[in-house]
């Protein structure tokens, strides 16, 4: 399946009851509403496969609301970590001081994950039971979540339908929802599609109607593809 590749800017006010240390140093935090496990992972510096392992999650990255995660590797692996730690750079010396040119370095680029977290608050597209992980070696690039015929099919952000239509065999009446130059999103297996390809969609707005997946089962295959190439929606979908 072949797709070619503009947003309000979302702020990360944090609840003073969310964070705590749990004793002994260890930092923890409260899941609320809308989290999700890369966004609290970036919200302190962590990488969110770390923090999945940290907790015991597994790789459907389920988070429930109120549900304590811990912010740091404990114990051994506390102690193991800090061997790779970067050593601290001396000081240099006045006379090589004198010699370092006086311009800033240039700021890192931000991931383009990471930019998108900052513009877009994803939405999960339909409420049901997940049928189907990504697993991209088992041919599975997005999620197949179950629902019941005909149920609304949502828009996960904000877009422009860039298509709509029935063209693309095996994914039924397809929904394509282009975010940014970088993040478009698709939504196949309906029986009746809501949008027509240039309208401007909100986040949460109706976009579909669920039909049969291949095994004649009301389901939605839903994808998140980043510069056209899938990835794993669950880091990126609040918690339930």
């Amino acid at each position: 399946m072949h797709w070619s590749d503009e947003p309000p800017r979302r702020s990360h006010h944090e609840s003073t009851n969310t964070l705590r240390d749990a004793g002994s140093g260890e930092r923890t935090y409260t899941v609320k509403a809308g989290d999700t496990l890369y966004s609290i992972a970036r919200k302190y510096g962590a990488d969110y496969h770390d923090l999945a392992k940290w907790n015991g999650i597994g790789s459907d990255y389920r988070l429930e609301i109120g549900q304590v995660l811990k912010l740091g590797a404990s114990g051994s692996s506390a102690r193991a970590s800090s061997k790779h730690r970067a050593k601290p750079i001396a000081a240099p010396s006045p006379e090589v001081a004198r010699e370092e040119p006086s311009v800033a370095p240039r700021e890192k680029p931000e991931p383009a994950a990471a930019a998108m977290e900052r513009y877009y608050a994803w939405q999960w597209p339909l409420r049901g039971p997940i049928a189907k992980t990504y697993a991209p070696e088992g041919g599975s690039k997005g999620l197949d979540i179950a629902g019941d015929l005909g149920q609304t099919v949502i828009a996960a952000a904000p877009g422009r339908v860039v298509y709509s239509g029935s063209g693309l065999k095996g994914y039924g009446e397809l929904v394509i929802i282009k975010h940014d130059e970088t993040y478009l999103s698709a939504y196949g297996y309906n029986r009746k599609r809501l949008v027509n390809e240039g309208d401007m969609v909100t986040a949460g707005q109706p976009v579909a109607e669920l039909g049969t997946g291949p095994e004649q089962k009301p389901l939605l295959h839903f994808e998140i593809r980043e510069h056209g190439k899938p990835i794993d929606p669950l880091p990126l979908l609040p918690a339930k």
